[in-house]
């Protein structure tokens, strides 16, 4: 089995991930910039990749980095983020890491794309310019608990008896459960036909933004909501409506918006091909989601 670096290990996908790895046989460090008050699994390493000095200890001897590290909620994300970037692809060459992974966003590159998928696009990109082969896992919406954009949808049907929402909610995405995020991350590591390679992952429908808000309506209120399009609504009027109604701050909000207007949804399959398996539907990721919110306020004390 590798040595398995995850950046990001207290993030979203990244404390999911780490006990996975683990479970997998993986002999993971969990990187943070606080470790001494790291408690999940693996071993807690210390490093911040906008630090290169730090990231030398925390990838020696490191066979696979998988990278989670995004700075949305900053309006200089595009800068920090390709900064940070070219710092972690200098440092794993240096180290001889074999492989580096990263959770890209789904979208056309003949798109007029938004800043956020931009910016991913170009994180891709840096994370290789120095000769480490990388593993891009696209993907639209992670639906799973304390995922920010499934957040949104889930603060905005449980807030609110009825929605006016811009003209974007009608472009297709193609949700994917956090288990599934899960299992393809784990299944590429160390493979070698995913050297590399950008892979397209998603669930099994592709579905529009008022769609999926119905979906999880129903499964969070048991009733539907009524919901009604306005032609116009800016995304800067957006994201200040979100910061009202949702706990996303605004600058966050605006960043994501910005690409609510691009289809993303999954136009190859060859994931398949590396680690077989069948995604869950929307409608299962939604109950899972709120399973897993329920199991952590039980577990509060």
């Amino acid at each position: 089995m590798s040595t398995v670096l995850v950046t990001g290990a207290t993030g979203f996908i990244g404390r999911r991930l780490v006990p996975a790895l683990v479970e997998a046989g993986h002999d993971v460090r969990a990187m943070t910039r606080r470790p001494d008050s790291y408690d999940g699994q693996g071993r807690p390493v210390g490093a911040d990749v906008s630090d290169p000095d730090s990231l030398v200890p925390a990838l020696e001897g490191v066979d696979v980095a998988v990278y989670l590290v995004h700075s949305l909620d900053d309006p200089d994300f595009e800068r920090k983020d390709a900064q940070a970037a070219r710092n972690f692809s200098a440092a794993a060459a240096a180290a001889g890491v074999k492989q580096i992974i990263y959770m890209g966003g789904l979208g056309d590159d003949d798109d007029d794309l938004s800043a956020h998928l931009r910016s991913r696009r170009e994180v891709e990109h840096l994370l290789g310019e120095d000769g480490v082969p990388v593993t891009v896992l696209r993907a639209a919406i992670v639906v799973g608990h304390g995922g920010i954009s499934w957040e949104i949808t889930r603060q905005l049907v449980k807030n609110l008896p009825a929605m006016v929402v811009p003209k974007w909610v009608h472009t297709r995405t193609q949700p994917i459960a956090l288990d599934d995020v899960i299992r393809y991350i784990v299944g590429v590591v160390d493979e070698e036909r995913a050297l590399g390679r950008v892979f397209e992952i998603g669930g099994t429908e592709q579905l529009t933004y008022l769609e999926m808000m119905r979906v999880a309506a129903e499964l969070i209120n048991g009733r539907s909501i009524p919901i009604i399009t306005v032609p116009v609504l800016t995304p800067r009027l957006s994201s200040r409506w979100l910061a009202l109604v949702t706990d996303v701050d605004a600058t966050t909000g605006r960043n994501l918006i910005d690409s609510m207007s691009h289809e993303v949804v999954v136009t190859d399959t060859s994931i398949r091909e590396v680690v077989p398996g069948e995604p869950v539907s929307y409608e299962e990721s939604v109950r899972r989601a709120l399973a897993e919110r329920d199991a952590a306020a039980r577990a509060q004390p």
